[in-house]
């Protein structure tokens, strides 16, 4: 019996950067397509990336995402990929200037958040952040701490 489109889905890696959500705080988030090489969706598809220190960066009026690392396919061969290159972003214009716009105000970067497929495409959600600082992430530590006790309260409760 063949597949259903849903168990496809299911199947697929979404690749999420936690760490950046603790460290800053988003404000708007874009969807953007990759450019890549065919060995890079390989090993995406594999599960094989990370968003842990990438970032996006404006250049010459394209974004740019640095230090996602993608690693190697296995069986590339002399085809395979460099593991941190910088990779364009396709976005469109209107995205690109309000970007623009964003990265231009005191304090603000644009972040990786999340690496996922839209179909047969690789897509990326980047969000505009400005950095939180050591008082606003203990905050957000107690918060989190708050609503796992609740939960648990709630569940011996019932």
């Amino acid at each position: 019996m063949a597949k259903k489109k849903d168990e496809k889905v299911n199947n697929r890696p979404t690749i999420k950067n936690n760490k950046a959500r603790f460290d800053y705080y988003i404000e708007k988030t874009f969807e953007a397509g990759v450019e890549l090489k065919g060995t890079e969706v390989k090993s995406i598809r594999a599960g094989k990336a990370s968003l842990g220190e990438s970032f996006a960066y404006m250049l010459k009026n394209e974004v740019w995402l640095k230090n996602m690392y993608i690693k190697e396919y296995e069986h590339g061969s002399y085809y395979n990929h460099e593991e941190n290159r910088d990779r364009r972003l396709l976005l469109n214009k209107a995205e690109i200037k309000q970007i623009d716009k964003g990265i231009e105000r005191d304090g603000m970067t644009l972040v990786a958040l999340k690496l996922y497929f839209k179909g047969p495409r690789v897509k990326i959600e980047v969000g505009l952040a400005k950095g939180k600082k050591n008082y606003d992430k203990r905050a957000s530590i107690a918060d989190r701490d708050e609503k796992r006790q609740l939960g648990r309260d709630l569940k011996n409760y019932e």
